[in-house]
């Protein structure tokens, strides 16, 4: 099959009919052919991949390093150096199928994140950010220029400025998609440092392109300036062509394609050829190909037409033929071409400067823009993430005979390093101050009935919305009690690019989505805001957090300390299907929800939706509700009456509570069996509660107080089904360490411990009516906290003892 001539370069010969095997039963050896080979090596490169996504996972490194070191532990570094393996599994004559596909791959990723930049939140994104963007490219491109001189050799046929074109290109870029990436783990996505690092990275990233189309050009031109100055010229003419004649083209298609429908397969089609036309074209002027696949994207307008793109493309594009480019990139690394102490102490030398240099140059623009130090080294140490711009760099340039395989492999080495440093070095720097947050009014029993309510409202999608924004209203936001909102829009951390988008969306700006998340997220915002002019005394501020769901906890909680909320809503993971039965949304959910229920710095209330509009609401801003309270006592349960307390206020609210109490029988064998001094004194407490409320309410019409006599759990659950069906909304508490004999047995039976016994009873599928489920928990710090509770009609007694401060480590 290959056979090698006496000469330096290897002649290798391509037998056209064999590409697919006959079988070994042939006699045939698969490996032989080149479908089947393609397909072991697609597979080895994706499994590896994905080993070093799952062993890196603990170290938060984004997913570019595995892709890379994978690549680089097939090459010829690792396994490639045992010939068997190499000869065997990556031959020479299949290296052409591997970079075609892995080129094909590279077309359609790039043509993706050209549909998801959008140009205007570059044009947006403010004085600061563009100068930190330049500060941080100018003195590492500097800083390349000048070792360039040091590893160019003299006898390349390339010119000097070719090179220190390459070089300084890839030292000073910045991948935008990896950067977000590790943001979002870093915890930093909402903070003003990672805000400022995306804006910078776009702004980046758009210079980085332009320098990258000038470096091909000048490299694929050799000595001749003129064949470069076409190559400009037909460069900047295909630009046009793309923004004056295809982008009004796409446009019409977008008009023409009715709103919600789907867009032909036909223009799918039709676009999806573009690619590889625009393609085609750059290649034939002398820039890359990869250079027209990213222009074209660019010029889809956002909105429906890009999310289906992205939807259709991205998967598949990224999860298998990108790693395949980045796999290529480390089959061609040679660590061991690296030789001589000499070589790999400039490699450090390099690693460091460029880091460096990055960081001075983004310090010293900070400095002026008057930000502190600290943050000016974060952002710089940020902005040193490596990724795609920059392996397309190195590969055009090994290619293009401008790069050797020892200045590759360095180069490979330091983008490995610089990006694979930066998580750990940033989560050791930049931990954001946090103020030990000793607000008092962690729970609505302890927020003053004139004082604020400041709740948090969690959304996974907008189905949740309509039951959210009808709970806040019955909460009755006063001229005395206003109801300040934050609603926080829970979004899953892939590893897709399109997901962090979100972030970087310029808000009111009218503009359409870039993809699905933002879609839903525009949505809930919208209705959120809405809600907002049409009611009074109502403030909402949105927000987005994106973390994995096992992390998510995190955000919310740190999100409520810092707002100091009183209350967290959260929708349960359960929602209502089209007979009435509960079927379980996302599993993950529950994790979320069960993770904030135990480290939450404030109480929480999670919401069994099952509708609360419709019929209830009578005009656009009045609401009519009939609201039940079930009390067992403890501190969930005065936490929800508090809440229920607060509703009743609202004119078109209906309170009933409803509290159980033991049978004399059951009292009396409970005492016997010696009640703890705790259980006692939460005794006391829901008497002092409840007495309390029913002083206050006497002469209130609308709120029905019943006491209920029960001796065991059996009795407990018949009376809470026996209850009309004419309530909208049942408020109870999580009942959490509280052991009372109403209750007893009932959690045996419990689908969903996190909703306490009568909460996971009735949010049940089986359970005959229908209604909304508000399941409270209060938040309790400590035990001298219970003795000063804010009764709402009784500030003298919140002040008889000293309030207890409440650290971070309080509630965790």
């Amino acid at each position: 099959m290959a056979e090698e001539n006496s000469t330096d370069t290897s002649i290798i010969c391509y037998a056209p009919s064999m590409i697919t095997t006959n079988g070994v039963w042939q006699g045939d050896n698969p490996l032989d052919f080149s479908l089947p080979l393609f397909v072991l090596q697609l597979t080895l490169v994706v499994v590896v991949t994905r080993f070093f996504v799952f062993v890196l996972k603990p170290f938060r490194q984004p997913r570019v390093i595995s892709e890379i070191l994978g690549g680089i532990v097939l090459g010829p570094s690792v396994l490639g150096r045992y010939d068997k393996f190499a000869n065997t599994v990556f031959p020479q004559r299949s290296v052409m199928v591997l970079e075609t596909m892995a080129n094909v791959g590279l077309l359609y990723f790039l043509f993706l994140v050209g549909v998801e930049m959008d140009i205007m939140v570059v044009r947006k994104t403010g004085r600061r950010a563009l100068t930190i963007a330049i500060g941080g490219m100018v003195l590492p491109f500097l800083i390349g220029a000048a070792f360039s001189f040091s590893m160019h050799r003299s006898d390349d046929h390339l010119g000097q400025g070719t090179y220190i074109l390459f070089l300084g290109v890839a030292l000073s870029v910045t991948a935008f998609p990896v950067l977000a990436r590790i943001l979002a783990e870093l915890k930093l996505i909402n903070t003003e440092i990672g805000r400022i690092s995306m804006s910078a990275a776009l702004v980046n990233d758009m210079f980085a392109w332009i320098l990258l189309a000038l470096a091909i050009a000048l490299a694929e031109s050799e000595k001749t300036s003129f064949a470069s100055l076409w190559v400009m010229i037909s460069s900047a003419a295909f630009i046009a062509v793309c923004v004056f004649v295809v982008r009004p083209g796409i446009s019409w298609i977008i008009r023409k394609t009715p709103e919600g429908e789907n867009f032909s397969e036909f223009y799918i089609c039709l676009i999806l050829t573009g690619v590889m036309i625009s393609g085609f074209i750059t290649d034939s002027i002398g820039t890359h190909s990869v250079f027209g696949a990213f222009v074209f994207g660019l010029v889809i307008p956002n909105g429906p037409l890009g999310l289906t793109l992205i939807e259709k493309l991205e998967d598949f594009v990224s999860g298998l033929l990108l790693p395949l480019f980045f796999a290529i990139s480390g089959l061609k690394t040679n660590i061991s071409s690296i030789e001589g102490p000499a070589t790999w102490l400039t490699l450090m030398l390099v690693i460091f400067l460029a880091c460096a240099g990055k960081v001075i140059g983004t310090v010293i623009v900070a400095f002026f823009h008057g930000m502190p130090v600290r943050e000016g080294i974060t952002i710089g140490l940020l902005l040193n993430t490596k990724g795609l711009v920059e392996m397309i760099v190195l590969n055009v340039g090994k290619d293009q005979k401008v790069l050797d395989d020892e200045t590759f492999a360095t180069m490979v080495l330091i983008a490995l390093v610089m990006t694979g440093v930066i998580t750990p070095i940033v989560t050791v720097l930049y931990k954001p101050v946090r103020r030990s947050v000793s607000y008092k009014r962690r729970t609505i029993q302890q927020t003053k009935p004139d004082s604020e309510l400041r709740v948090l409202v969690c959304v996974h999608t907008p189905r949740n919305v309509p039951t959210i924004i009808n709970l806040l209203e019955a909460s009755h936001p006063t001229k005395r009690s206003p109801i300040c909102i934050y609603v926080l829009h829970l979004v899953e951390l892939t590893g897709r690019a399109s997901a962090m988008l979100i972030v970087h969306s310029t808000r009111k700006s009218g503009r359409p989505a870039l993809n699905r998340t933002q879609a839903q997220s525009d949505h809930i915002i919208n209705a959120f805001e809405n809600y907002e002019q049409h009611a009074a005394f109502v403030a909402v501020q949105p927000l987005t957090a994106i973390s994995p769901y096992s992390t998510m906890h995190e955000d919310v909680c740190s999100l409520a300390e810092d707002k100091r909320v009183s209350f967290i809503i959260i929708p349960f993971h359960k929602q209502q299907t089209v007979d009435g039965g509960m079927e379980a949304t996302n599993p993950a959910y529950r994790l979320v929800n069960q993770n904030l229920l135990q480290n939450s710095p404030c109480s929480v209330g999670i919401l069994v939706d099952r509708g609360l509009n419709g019929a209830t609401r009578l005009t656009s801003n009045t609401i009519s509700l009939q609201v039940a309270v079930l009390f067992f006592g403890g501190p969930d349960d005065r936490e929800a009456l508090a809440y229920a307390w607060r509703m009743a206020e609202h004119p078109g609210i209906t309170l009933s509570v409803l509290r159980f109490i033991p049978d004399e029988d059951v009292t009396d064998a409970a005492s016997t069996r010696n009640m703890n001094v705790d259980m006692k004194k939460q005794r006391q407490l829901d008497d002092e509660y409840i007495n309390t409320f029913r002083a206050a309410n006497m002469e209130h019409e609308s709120i029905l107080y019943v006491d209920k006599v029960v001796s065991n759990g059996e009795e407990t659950v018949a009376a809470v089904r026996s209850m009309d069906s004419s309530h909208d909304l049942f408020i109870v508490g999580r009942g959490e360490g509280m052991l009372s004999p109403l209750t007893a047995g009932l959690t045996d039976w419990s689908e969903c411990p996190e909703l306490g016994a009568i909460g996971d009873l009735l949010a049940s599928s089986d359970f005959a009516a229908t209604v909304s489920v508000l399941v409270v928990q209060q938040y309790v710090g400590s035990s001298a906290q219970e003795d000063d509770m804010d009764l709402p009609d009784s500030p003298v007694h919140s002040h008889e003892h000293p309030r207890p401060t409440y650290g971070l480590e309080n509630p965790r």
